[in-house]
């Protein structure tokens, strides 16, 4: 017996435990679009350690978790296990839960945002009078975003410049002074802002906004959300166009990171209202048929 197992692979005698919280790991870190590297950088951790947890070998301590549930900006049960276990009322609901098709839970979480309000009050928003548009830059948001703007006789707003105004200072700079926790916490204040100042408005969000449930939450409750999807090689080679490699710059790796990014995001994205493909099509005829949909969607005339 003691044979046998000296002959399995290393990978055969992975602790399943360790497994697991590799994959939340990696996981956690394509939803954020955080290298190795970054997340190295934001822990302390070094990048060899990290490469290890995540495929399930690491002798992971719990200062060592702390820190990476810290730099997630996520509670350390959500990286470690099933936050659903912390009372018999969270066992319940997701005994009620358990099992459901994606359309289930989404009428369910439709329900709750009915009951509980999301953003203040829990009465629903008119949130077709405002259009916000999601996806991974180079998607065409900005673009597509000022031409349904304008054709809509909407305010365009990017909400990039938003974050800005209330920080007060670039992008840039809140992500170096104050770090990417800051930076999320100011991109909901921005977000909460510009629906209570623009009743009517077309939004173009940053990528990564889904990759906090309760900004995505607030956008979903007050907003008609479209998913502006390309290919990853449509979108680096828009992103190089504009001479912007964020998140990818000094990466030698830079498409396979996009592409992780994306996978990552999927299913945050797709909780949009529409999904609308970019690629493979111009610009005037993304943009007629992007009106056409959004306008009968919001019961405006075509």
């Amino acid at each position: 017996m003691i044979q046998a197992l000296d002959k399995e692979s290393p990978e055969s005698r992975r602790e399943p435990f360790l497994v697991a919280l590799g994959e939340r790991v990696r996981r956690l870190r394509a939803i954020r679009g955080m290298t190795r590297k970054s997340l190295s950088q934001a822990t302390g951790v070094s990048e060899r350690h990290l490469a290890n947890l995540e495929h399930g070998v690491g002798n992971a301590s719990i200062l060592v978790l702390l820190q990476i549930a810290k730099a997630f900006n996520c509670a350390l049960a959500e990286l470690v296990g099933d936050v659903t276990t912390e009372s018999p009322d969270w066992l319940l609901i997701r005994e009620l839960l358990s099992g459901r098709t994606e359309s289930d839970l989404q009428r369910a979480r439709e329900a709750l945002v009915q009951l509980f309000g999301v953003g203040g009050g829990a009465q629903r928003p008119n949130r077709f009078q405002r259009v916000a548009l999601i996806g991974l830059r180079g998607a065409g948001k900005s673009t597509l975003g000022q031409m349904l703007a304008d054709d809509l006789g909407y305010p365009f707003v990017e909400l990039n410049r938003e974050i800005e105004r209330v920080a007060g200072c670039s992008i840039l700079e809140i992500h170096n002074l104050y770090g990417p926790n800051a930076y999320r916490r100011y991109e909901r204040r921005a977000l909460e802002e510009a629906v209570q100042i623009y009743p009517e408005m077309v939004l173009a969000t940053p990528g990564g906004l889904v990759s906090e449930p309760a900004t995505l939450n607030l956008l979903l409750t007050h907003c008609y959300t479209v998913w502006l999807r390309a290919t990853p090689d449509e979108h680096m080679a828009r992103v190089m166009a504009q001479g912007d490699f964020r998140p990818m710059s000094g990466n030698n790796e830079a498409m396979a990171d996009l592409k992780r990014i994306l996978a990552g995001r999927e299913a945050f994205y797709a909780k949009a209202d529409l999904t609308w493909e970019t690629s493979n099509i111009s610009l005037q005829e993304s943009f007629g048929g992007l009106r056409a949909r959004v306008r009968k969607a919001c019961g405006l005339p075509l």
